[in-house]
């Protein structure tokens, strides 16, 4: 009989003692231990195991759990003398950033001064040791239940040391998702001003700490060590390409395909197409543990990764990046390969920057790219699974959900070939949704066809995908852009779209604009390529689009 499936729990104990299902990954315990890495930085997309991995390691080591080792008695660790002679004998600091999640830089430090002085409070025995002085107590106290700041710079070296003197052993620290509040500071615009805090808090815990036996982080992100790790140099950083540990996190073929033996699921084939595509140093076909099992829970496929959290940070730098990052964008979601220099020190105003190469490394880091191939620093990279190309297709959808009923009369109009609705659903929707695609800090009215433009090709990419085949030309040059429909079934029309922003110099009004850009395709002969694909000339529709700020004019021929 199959175990049950538990969704979402972190927990190990009750994990095993409940007999869920659990893939055995605690030979991890050894591999790190047996590293003699005095600080590990571990990175892996979410949902990954990465929480339930160090709760396993505080499980395992912590003193509190002395003489209970029981619990791995069936597990592979256990088989090894030398690590049943070892369980529960240091004392552990266990905690998570993973609520940090504030829109503000005093909230966010309120919450993180909240989280360390819930630690305290979980080791409040220690103002029973005779071992503390009086002021130790003191101190402890006020770490405890009125943490400042400037304290929580300090509170994990001040925790280790008392935890220390009363146990007489150095201390093992577990600290999870350490980037969380990094990545919403960045979102929410806080960034600058929490690193100050955060490097003060890494560098007091990991670098000048004599009380530290071990520790381990974990996180999405590899933030650059000249921003956050600078005076760490005694940190050993394991990211997707490291081989280390690969095993541990995520789940192998093998694993899942036995899994789905378990659980009587025959459909191999489609669960491998659906949610495999990760690579961990040289070990490929790796699965998301979060996908495989709420699919085993719920035995059907759709989204369940890419769900499981907010995508936003992703979305924005997508929605709001400059138009090469969009173009490649439309060539992932088409199914093709990009190439890019992979930086996996994530330096956040990189992003602010317009560093294209530092979007695609969070991309590649939060396990939304794969690598296809590696020559020098250049990787080539495609979109992870279907699953993912699911997620970035509802998320394109989602751009527009807040005008949907004027975007999607558009797009009927069109392939209904009424020019009057399409000229007022067009300005209806330009006209709520051309700020939406806005990159810059003072856009000029000539670049804002050219934003809505990338995010209306990637929106037709997603929702005419079935029926046709989306085409955008990147060699029109600047103010003009052109967009061809290839129709799948040959009783639909062939249709092309070129964008021209009025020139005052040029034209005496947006007629003459949209003339303008009608000419522009017929002149080029456009439609050479829809008439080579067999697709007859009165069945090519050809469509001019003026725009003046954010008054849009279309006029058609053909048909």
């Amino acid at each position: 009989m199959a175990r049950t499936v538990a969704i979402g729990v972190q927990d190990f104990e009750k994990l095993i003692l409940n007999d869920y299902f659990y893939i055995d990954k605690t030979l991890f315990i050894k591999e790190w231990w047996e590293s003699a890495n005095e600080v590990t930085l571990l990175t892996r997309p979410r949902r990954f195991g990465k929480t339930l991995n160090m709760n396993m390691l505080e499980r395992f080591f912590s003193l509190k759990y002395a003489g209970q080792g029981e619990i791995f008695e069936k597990l592979n660790i256990w088989k090894d003398e030398k690590y049943r002679k070892l369980q529960g004998t240091y004392p552990v600091i266990f905690l998570s950033f993973a609520g940090v999640k504030e829109d503000h830089y005093d909230a966010a430090a309120y919450r993180i001064c909240g989280f360390l002085g819930d630690v305290y409070q979980q080791h409040d025995y220690l103002l029973d040791s005779a071992r503390l002085t009086d002021e130790d107590k003191t101190v402890f106290k006020n770490m405890a239940y009125n943490m400042s700041v400037q304290d929580a710079a300090i509170a994990l070296k001040k925790l280790s040391y008392y935890l220390f003197k009363h146990f007489e052993k150095k201390v093992i620290i577990l600290l999870d998702e350490y980037d969380t509040p990094l990545q919403e500071g960045y979102v929410n615009g806080y960034w600058k001003e929490l690193i100050s805090l955060t490097r003060n808090l890494f560098n007091n815990t990991f670098k000048t700490n004599p009380c530290l036996e071990r520790a381990v982080m974990t996180g999405i992100t590899r933030v650059g060590r000249e921003s956050m790790f600078s005076d760490l140099n005694n940190l050993k950083v394991v990211t997707m390409t490291s081989t280390v540990y690969a095993p541990y996190f995520g789940f192998t073929e093998e694993e899942v395909f036995t899994a789905m033996d378990e659980f009587g699921l025959t459909n191999k084939e489609e669960v491998k197409q659906w949610y495999d595509g990760f690579t961990i140093g040289n070990l490929k076909d790796i699965y998301n543990p979060w996908s495989i099992i709420s699919f085993l829970d719920e035995r059907r496929m759709k989204p369940y990764w890419a769900n499981t959290s907010s995508n936003g940070m992703v979305g924005s730098l997508i929605r709001m990046g400059n138009r090469n990052v969009k173009m490649r964008f439309e060539d992932l979601l088409q199914g093709q390969t990009i190439r890019s220099v992979i930086d996996e020190e994530m330096v956040f105003n990189q992003l602010d920057n317009s560093d294209e190469n530092a979007v695609w490394s969070l991309l590649f880091a939060s396990g939304y790219l794969k690598v296809v191939e590696i020559q020098g620093e250049s990787y080539e990279l495609e979109l992870t699974n279907y699953e993912v190309r699911k997620m970035f297709e509802n998320m394109v959808s989602g751009w527009f959900g807040r005008n949907s009923a004027d975007y999607n009369d558009f797009i009927k109009s069109m392939l209904c070939a009424d020019l009057e609705s399409m000229n007022e659903y067009m300005n209806r929707f330009a006209l709520n949704t051309i700020s939406y695609f806005d990159v810059g800090e003072k856009p000029s009215g000539q670049a804002e066809p050219e934003r809505f433009y990338h995010g209306f090709v990637l929106g037709l990419l997603v929702d005419l995908r079935d029926r046709y085949e989306v085409i955008s030309n990147r060699e029109s040059g600047f103010g003009r852009y052109d967009v061809m429909l290839r129709p799948r079934d040959q009783a639909d029309d062939g249709i092309i779209m070129e964008f021209k922003v009025y020139n005052p110099k040029k034209e005496k009004d947006l007629e003459e604009t949209v003339q303008a850009a009608l000419q522009q395709i017929n002149d080029r002969k456009y439609d050479r390529f829809l008439l080579e694909q067999g697709i007859g000339e009165e069945r090519i529709r050809k469509y001019g689009f003026a725009f003046r700020g954010k008054e849009v004019l279309i006029g058609g021929l053909g048909k």
